[in-house]
């Protein structure tokens, strides 16, 4: 396959893209994609970002925001260059963790870091259901126990199988962002500990929340819920788009032993025809706000990084290709 033109262009990348190319869409040898996945320390990326931590373990000066931000998030304009972005980014890149551990990352985040909320603990988390299930990943990731949040999560779970966000300013319906970011957090943590009952049980009911929906219609109408759901953008940040949350559930049904759910055929449908002539996605626009570098194609122009997604989406659909896994 890699003699595809599209593919090919796709492996000429950066270390914490390729690897995963040759895992999920060549199929190859396990020793070489982890060969490759080993360099996301020493080059590219993930070499870059490594060398911007602070001394405290924390990337400018902060938790969720850097320390020197004096603007508001709500004008659309968050840096994205703090903390839990950065283990965001570094993780879903595949970097060993074994590189930050070394480091005493995750003690250092104890000690040194605070949410910008009320100066929680990093470790506990905040109220924020998608700043909660970053910290759940990246903990499990890094060694620290984030046993606390986890409960979280099944204690503020709506009646609706979702979670919102915004609970804390009275929301009882749940939102597909909010949703889609719990729903990561915790299968983070059923990949890495082997979950609970109440861990899967709520799992399952959030999945339900998106597939009843079709991932995108509301269930009132049956109408679209917003045009963002078509926004395919690397990096996705926080932001629902049908593209981010079907390939969460091709991750999860490799988990959960289970054939792709055919309630997500028309979402499969419109994923599939965004799809260039050419076997590309394009970049639909990255979302505003300070970055450390950029990482992928501007708006309008082919992704790799869309492209692998969706390629890989499709290829799980379809059966054709692997799954991927460790």
């Amino acid at each position: 396959m890699s003699d595809c033109p599209v593919i090919a262009w796709m492996l000429d990348s950066d270390p914490a893209l390729r690897w995963q190319v040759e895992r999920d869409i060549v199929g190859a040898a396990q020793d070489r994609w982890k060969a490759t996945r080993a360099r996301v320390a020493t080059e590219g990326y993930g070499a870059r970002l490594l060398a911007l931590q602070d001394s405290d373990g924390q990337w400018a000066g902060g938790s969720f925001l850097p320390s020197d931000f004096d603007g508001l998030v709500a004008v659309g304009a968050q840096p994205w260059t703090a903390t839990t972005w950065t283990l965001n980014s570094l993780r879903e890149w595949g970097l060993d963790a074994g590189v930050l551990r070394a480091r005493r990352t995750a003690e250092l985040l104890a000690e040194n870091s605070r949410w910008d909320y009320n100066g929680l603990p990093y470790w506990d988390g905040e109220v924020d259901a998608c700043v909660n299930a970053w910290t759940v990943a990246n903990g499990l990731w890094l060694g620290a126990d984030v046993r606390g949040i986890v409960n979280w999560f099944l204690e503020h779970q709506l009646d609706d199988g979702g979670w919102n966000c915004e609970w804390v300013n009275g929301a009882e319906r749940s939102s597909f962002h909010s949703t889609l970011n719990s729903l990561k957090g915790l299968l983070a943590h059923d990949i890495a500990t082997g979950g609970s009952e109440e861990t899967r049980a709520a799992r399952r009911r959030g999945e339900e929340f998106l597939l009843q929906r079709k991932l995108f219609r509301r269930l009132s109408t049956g109408k679209p819920v917003a045009p963002w759901v078509d926004w395919f953008a690397y990096p996705s940040r926080w932001r629902y788009s049908i593209l981010n949350a079907t390939d969460y559930f091709r991750e999860a049904a490799a988990i959960n032993l289970v054939e792709p759910d055919p309630r997500l055929a028309e979402a499969i449908g419109r994923i599939r025809a965004a799809r260039q002539p050419d076997g590309t996605w394009l970049q639909n626009g990255v979302m505003a706000g300070q970055v450390w570098f950029d990482v992928d194609a501007p708006e309008g122009e082919p992704s790799k990084w869309l492209t692998l997604i969706g390629t890989r989406v499709l290829g799980w659909w379809d059966q054709t290709l692997p799954a991927g896994g460790e």
